[in-house]
């Protein structure tokens, strides 16, 4: 992935960019201080991550002030591992020990959100913004509460971090390729893989392993429908076992170096039905009708535009069938700016601009149907128009199993 004599991912341009994006959208938001825990925007402003155990405790956060660099309060024995040479020297050091409150596992007693909450004041103090408006991606009540108690102005901080992730440079664009490629490897596996008799989870399996070894850093999901699960979408898998004439589709949901995909593709379980090539032709073609829009200066008004009502689904309103044709930004997250739907992009358009990545999600089948149809591209706003990323073979409907 990375060898001395090509430049392939200059990663120390890459941190340079994230924070100098970062610093610019805190300022626009006039705000004093950004502080994330969201584990997405921190690895986002400080360059550094942690295991995916992480991700739901809050133990870890950042916090970028307006006039200095970063700060990164770890876990424990991350500190001095990060504090390292081999570390994460570009912090400069300002990794400290965090706080945590467990979002409420540790005793109350302990009055770990009020320890917590004072450290955070005390380096506001420190740079002298302690007045001023302090940015926070996401919360629990406690830290709230405690933070409204220190007198500290909460304002948003969320919007300032997509702003800055919107636009993505050319490492960015670079990773989310990488990681595309990975997927369309794996794709390959689950092709030869795909038989009557395999099970949903060992299809799973199967791409967990797969992506892995190809390099991927976090398998996020992998969702495998098949049958009459695939309608209406059930987005999980179980432990059904494919069966002949089966439509069966994938979503694989992966990052290499912290860079997402959101990527589905469909097979049929033997030779498709001609009601299965057909509706999987409906599918791709209202996908690439959408894809054909897409340029600098376009709307996702137009996107939506190109996809069908609720009514080919057998439903009456927009909020029954939501996700079922589907956009969204994808970077660090699988959900960033712009998400795209019928259900407000038509009334309330958001403005393409180059290097903007977005997955883009059609499906197909009624609910007359026992079957449906799913199919999912990666694309990237060029200076000129598009380039799609996503590279498994999808003109067709693949039959498998492939011989």
């Amino acid at each position: 992935m990375a060898v001395d004599f090509e430049l392939r991912v200059d990663f120390s341009r890459l941190r340079k960019d994230r924070l100098r994006k970062s610093k610019e959208q805190l300022n626009k938001a006039k705000l004093g201080a950004l502080l994330c825990f969201d584990p997405d925007n921190v690895r986002y402003v400080t360059s550094a991550t942690i295991g995916e155990w992480a991700r739901d405790k809050m133990n870890r956060f950042a916090i970028l002030p307006r006039n200095g660099d970063p700060i990164l309060f770890d876990v424990g024995s991350r500190v001095a591992v990060q504090n390292s040479p081999h570390g994460a020297p570009w912090l400069n050091g300002k990794v400290r020990p965090a706080v945590s409150w467990g979002r409420g596992a540790v005793p109350p007693e302990v009055k770990a959100v009020e320890k917590c909450a004072k450290t955070i004041k005390k380096v506001l103090s420190d740079h002298h913004i302690e007045k001023e408006p302090l940015g926070i991606d996401i919360m629990d009540f406690p830290l709230y509460k405690t933070l409204t108690s220190e007198r500290v102005e909460i304002a948003d901080g969320q919007a300032p971090m997509l702003q800055a992730r919107l636009i993505k440079t050319e490492e960015e664009i670079e990773l989310l390729d990488m990681a595309a490629m990975m997927a369309d490897c794996t794709y390959y596996e689950l092709a030869r893989a795909v038989k009557p008799g395999i099970r949903e989870n060992d299809l799973v399996g199967i791409a967990n392993k797969s992506l892995y070894s190809y390099g991927s850093d976090k398998v996020e999901c992998v969702n495998c429908i098949s049958g009459p699960r695939t309608n209406p979408h059930h987005h999980d898998f179980t432990d059904r076992r494919l069966r002949p004439g089966d439509i069966v589709f994938f979503d694989i949901m992966h990052s290499y170096c912290g860079y997402r995909t959101c990527y589905y593709r469909t097979f049929s379980v033997g030779r498709p039905t001609k009601e299965q090539v057909e509706r999987y032709q409906e599918c791709l073609s209202w996908l690439q009708a959408s894809i054909e829009v897409v340029k600098p200066g376009a709307t996702t008004a137009e996107i939506a535009s190109r996809w069908p009502g609720p009514e080919v689904l057998g439903c009456k309103d927009e909020s029954e069938v939501l996700a079922c044709q589907w956009g969204h930004g994808i970077g660090m997250s699988i959900w960033e700016l712009p998400v795209i739907s019928r259900a407000w992009s038509i009334e309330k358009p958001y403005r393409l601009q180059e290097n903007m990545v977005m997955a883009m999600e059609t499906y197909a089948g009624p609910k007359d149907s026992d079957f449906g149809i799913r199919i999912e591209e990666e694309v990237v706003v060029t200076a000129t128009g598009h380039k799609v990323i996503t590279r498994f073979p999808v003109d067709d409907l693949i039959a498998c199993p492939i011989i």
